[in-house]
């Protein structure tokens, strides 16, 4: 299966999918799925060293300042 005709293909009830196009959609699901997963995570560790960076800043301007 092309991706323009996986692009351009809608599951309903009136046309059964093949079993190559199921296993073409749910592919590209996976594919679509594992890059989501990657970006929240590099969002996350980015949003954590943040985080961290402000703590460390804030520790040592409270020391400077006892």
């Amino acid at each position: 299966m092309s991706k323009e005709e996986l692009r351009s293909y809608r599951l309903n009830s009136a046309e059964e999918p093949t079993d190559e196009m199921l296993e073409a959609i749910m592919l590209e699901v996976q594919k679509s799925a594992c890059l989501s997963t990657l970006k929240a995570k590099a969002e996350l560790d980015k949003r954590f060293n943040a985080a961290k960076a402000e703590i460390a800043r804030r520790k040592a301007t409270h020391r400077m300042g006892l």
